[in-house]
């Protein structure tokens, strides 16, 4: 039994990817955005999906010692020998609560707005985020996409990328159920938590079309970007060390030891 992938092949002479000749008819003819549509969807992106894709990996980068940032810092600490492990281990904490986020918003603006029409009215959609809270706190399940540690008045990022969704012609019914779902929980249930960065991205990927997976998947390419700027920072001003004695000083028992260093 042959073992294949229909994304590409090698032989002695060409590489060939979903049916291009790379040296021949990729080098040179496609930017880095055309190749990862052309390997996810066999085609090339229109000029709005690339302009939106390029924001989401730019949106993705970074934003600072964040946990993924964390990590890589304290692996490459423990081994600057290997660059790829020090990246591969901020990329391994994304998930449902940080980085990865945008897959579980873009899967649940799917599902609670499967049944509205594109244009519909505002009343649909407010009725549509009411079920969805309520199917949520039902079952005492987090809606990700809201809330921040840091920007508790509102997310800067979240007008700004609405701004250019709507531009682009990508401002539909998952973002407006997107922008309906804090407003729901304020009026009925009194809690404020507005919309964060995830949660603009993740309906801007659902309001494309994408999958949660090629959402989630972007962003770490993007951050990948950002992890590497960490560890050439790291090399050359280390931090990693300095993150371990502050643990280490918060313990009591280890200050002692701290001090002899």
């Amino acid at each position: 039994m042959a073992v294949k992938t229909e994304i590409g092949y090698t032989t002695p002479d060409v590489i060939m990817v979903r049916g291009k000749n790379l040296s021949t008819d990729i080098f040179g003819k496609f930017d880095f955005i055309d190749m990862i549509y052309w390997l996810n969807f066999s085609r090339m992106p229109e000029p709005r999906e690339k302009a939106m894709a390029n924001l989401i990996l730019v949106a993705a980068a970074d934003h600072g010692l964040t946990p993924s940032a964390l990590s890589t810092r304290l692996t490459f600490l423990g081994a600057p020998e290997s660059v790829q492990g020090a990246v591969a281990s901020g990329l391994l904490g994304a998930g449902s609560r940080y980085l990865g986020t945008v897959l579980n918003v873009a899967d649940m603006l799917k599902k609670g707005a499967a049944t509205l029409d594109p244009d519909a009215a505002d009343e649909a959609v407010t009725e549509a985020a009411r079920t969805l809270v309520r199917k949520y706190r039902e079952t005492r399940t987090p809606i990700s996409g809201l809330g921040h540690n840091i920007h508790v008045h509102g997310d800067p990022r979240v007008p700004v990328l609405q701004e250019i969704s709507e531009q682009h012609g990508y401002f539909g019914k998952h973002w407006r159920l997107a922008l309906a779902i804090p407003q729901v929980l304020e009026q009925d249930h009194g809690k404020r938590l507005p919309m964060n960065g995830a949660g603009a991205l993740g309906a801007i990927v659902a309001d494309m079309g994408l999958d949660g997976i090629f959402g989630r998947g972007l962003m770490l390419v993007g951050r990948a970007a950002g992890l590497v700027a960490h560890v050439r920072e790291e090399a050359e001003h280390p931090t990693g060390q300095e993150l371990w004695d502050l643990v280490l000083d918060q313990d009591p028992r280890n200050v002692k030891a701290v001090r002899a260093r």
